[in-house]
């Protein structure tokens, strides 16, 4: 990740005292997805940096393949990654107000475009590849 060291929350943190709040190893949650951002901030892995180059914000479960699109908790298309629209059956973990609070470890937060899935750093060095060649010519 361009010498970018990503951890998630537990990682930076270290584990809080309620185990059924506690993010296993690589299970995805909210702070995580912020830290993420943080991350590739000024670079085309993040939302706002790579929507006019046609990426929407989107999920794949590694375990099955399958890609799906971030969406609000009513199912309409989200402009960034949220967790509350995600398939039940990607959810670790709710909130006592049923928020979700984790999903599974085999859930990655990246983007699709044309139909494929990109992770957030191919999904940067795509973005930055383009803006280069738009650039020189």
């Amino acid at each position: 990740m361009n010498g970018r060291t990503v951890m998630s929350k537990a990682e930076r943190d270290g584990f809080d005292d309620d185990p059924d709040m506690t993010p296993g190893p690589g299970e995805l949650c909210g702070c995580d997805l912020a830290f993420q951002n943080a991350a590739y901030q000024g670079t085309g892995g993040v939302s706002r940096n790579n929507r006019t180059a046609g990426f929407s914000a989107a999920y794949r479960n590694d375990a099955t393949g399958e890609t799906v699109l971030s969406r609000f908790a009513d199912g309409h298309p989200a402009p960034v990654h949220l967790l509350e629209g995600l398939p039940e059956e990607w959810v670790a973990c709710r909130d006592e107000h049923g928020g979700v609070c984790q999903v599974l470890p085999v859930v990655v937060a990246g983007f699709t475009r044309d139909g494929c899935f990109y992770t957030r750093e191919q999904a940067a060095q795509l973005v930055a590849r383009e803006d280069a060649e738009h650039r020189s010519g």
